[in-house]
């Protein structure tokens, strides 16, 4: 038996993993868990279990490295890094760009540390896959002085981008060379356009509250709306924070929920407004990205919403038949994994479940082993 990569993706509130068999250079996922990290006393109490649950399923096993997803790289981090001491003080510092996420990447790498000294621990950033945008898709328009301090349009998702073309070249190589809208549509949630599988624009910008409706995220946000938060509702800013991060987007809508299956299954008029701003500013963004790719191939669905939910999936599809998308209702309601496009639609839609611990897994063998 080989050796085993765990895979981590540290959430606000859970902390998912992959355990994968080493095979050479190959990783080959042997079994995967979610932890709640709510509620627990603390991370190393997290990776405490997580540690023990991984030598249930491989007894006798060494657990030879360790890789994490880490949301935020800014403008350093363009692909995967071996964590150093110095590596992780520069992650810990780009904290205020990704507060959500990137504070449970960092208690997780230092827990992971403490309990398995001797592995080594390596670092992927969604942002990396963005890393080749052209200039104009980066820029934000605000003093270069500020653009040249950080800030500027990094992208997010970049690791279940990365994935989903992957596949997408396994299952229609053509397709994959194409212009492809992918929607990773879950609680958080963003648009990316590719041309032969490069991303060219995407709808998270700065940080993860840009773009489309969340789940508890509101998505694109006029700046003014901020300064009159500041100014007239005397809000500070640890209050816009939180009204940002945690009571927005879906759950702020509703007043409800934040869970796309509870608002579709809700006789609540505010719930139905939710879902239907949900749908409209994610078709709504992606004839925006269609613009930006000259025309359109094909829109993949990933993400927990994007998978699971035919009847969004339907909703948005409708909202983009000008672009000659035509949907199968049959293979919408059932599928999995497939091409849900109908035979004569000119462009076609796939479902593609992502997989970002595999991502991980293979970029921890390329640090770690190299």
């Amino acid at each position: 038996m080989g050796g085993l990569i765990l895979a981590l993706n540290a959430g606000s509130s859970t902390l998912k993993c992959g355990l994968f068999e080493r095979a050479g250079l190959e990783a080959r996922r042997a079994a995967s868990t979610t932890l709640k990290t709510e509620g627990r006393a603390s991370m190393p109490e997290a990776v405490a279990d997580l540690l023990a649950w991984a030598r249930d399923q491989r007894p006798g096993a060494v657990i030879e490295a360790v890789g994490h997803r880490v949301v935020h790289g800014g403008g350093r981090f363009t692909g995967p890094v071996r964590i150093t001491d110095q590596i992780l003080a520069e992650i810990d510092a780009l904290c205020p760009l990704a507060p959500l996420h990137q504070p449970q990447s960092v208690e997780a790498i230092r827990a992971m540390a403490a309990a398995l000294p001797g592995a080594p621990q390596s670092a992927s950033f969604d942002t990396a896959f963005h890393r080749n945008q052209p200039a104009v898709a980066v820029w934000i328009a605000l003093p270069r002085a500020l653009h040249d301090r950080g800030l500027r349009r990094y992208g997010f998702h970049g690791l279940s981008y990365q994935y989903v073309w992957s596949r997408l070249g396994e299952l229609d190589p053509g397709l994959a060379q194409g212009r492809v809208l992918a929607a990773h549509l879950g609680s958080g949630a963003s648009l990316c356009a590719l041309k032969a599988g490069r991303s060219v624009d995407t709808t998270m910008g700065f940080s993860p509250l840009d773009g489309l409706v969340m789940g508890t995220r509101p998505g694109s946000l006029d700046p003014g709306a901020v300064l009159y938060l500041l100014q007239h509702e005397n809000m500070g800013a640890g209050e816009i924070e939180d009204l940002l991060y945690h009571r927005s987007g879906l759950i702020g809508v509703s007043g409800e929920s934040g869970d796309m299956q509870t608002l579709l299954a809700s006789p609540s008029p505010a719930a139905a407004e939710a879902v239907e701003l949900f749908v409209y500013r994610a078709a709504r963004e992606a004839g925006a990205l269609a613009s930006v790719l000259g025309g359109l191939d094909g829109v993949v669905f990933t993400g927990g919403i994007g998978e699971h939910s035919a009847e969004i999936r339907r909703r948005i599809c409708e909202r983009l038949a000008w672009l000659g998308l035509q949907l199968d209702g049959e293979a919408n309601a059932g599928v999995r994994e497939g091409r849900v496009s109908a035979a004569g639609s000119t462009v076609q839609a796939w479902v593609i479940p992502t997989d970002e611990e595999q991502v991980i897994a293979a970029e921890t063998l390329q640090t770690a082993f190299a």
